[in-house]
């Protein structure tokens, strides 16, 4: 099943319950939260305030991506304000086997997240305990930037690695996920798409959403 997931890093924050309503109801059905320190990524953006106000716009997911260092003591209280999935940096936590095991005490799905220039097999380890590996086809930071076709063959690694093992993660793409490149993430294995420029960067979030959400799931069945 694909997913269309936007990110509100792109969004209007003006008008942000707005704008998550009209994507929700062109079809989307997961929304990314990019959570940024200006440590880990070389920019500032929410913290659990706003994604608390956030939580009571929509009934649906909220993914948190945590571009952070220690993302540890922030996790309990963006479960509070009403994440529902929470993924960190492989190249962040230290202890990513723990950082997991932690989010999942806090009743939220655990990602893990791996820049464009890390390979795969860091997370060796980790893929039977996680939910959901987010492929960075960008380098973090900033929204609208150029896809890297390079970190296909991640995507295709990862749907390789879990049909060998017998594992049950899905597999999320972010970063230049556009009308353009949709077709060969989707083909590459990419089932949740983070896409915010998009979807929220001109012209009608819903009717970006709809044309998105058409093009990957006809990728989807051509791919079948």
């Amino acid at each position: 099943m694909i997913e269309l997931a936007p990110s509100i890093l792109s969004a209007d924050f003006a008008r942000l319950g707005e704008q998550v309503r009209a994507a929700g109801e062109g079809g989307a059905s997961v929304i990314h939260v990019d959570i940024m320190d200006g440590h880990f990524v070389p920019n500032l953006t929410i913290g659990p305030p706003v994604v608390k106000s956030l939580r009571r716009v929509t009934d649906l997911p909220l993914d948190c991506h945590m571009m952070i260092e220690n993302p540890d003591q922030f996790i309990p209280a963006f479960a509070e304000a009403g994440v529902d999935w929470m993924s960190v940096h492989q190249e962040a936590v230290p202890h990513l086997n723990r950082t997991l095991h932690l989010i999942k005490s806090h009743d939220c799905r655990a990602g893990v997240v791996i820049n464009p220039a890390t390979p795969v097999e860091t997370l060796s380890e980790v893929l039977d305990i996680v939910d959901y590996v987010l492929v960075m086809s960008v380098n973090p930071g900033f929204g609208a930037q150029q896809f890297i076709p390079s970190t296909l063959h991640k995507m295709r690694r990862l749907a390789a690695i879990r049909s060998q093992r017998g594992l049950n993660y899905r597999i999320e793409v972010d970063g230049g996920v556009a009308l353009a490149t949709v077709a060969d993430v989707v083909h590459a294995g990419a089932e949740i798409l983070v896409a915010g420029n998009a979807v929220f960067g001109s012209g009608d979030p819903k009717k970006n959403a709809e044309a998105l959400l058409k093009a990957a799931t006809e990728a989807a069945f051509q791919k079948v």
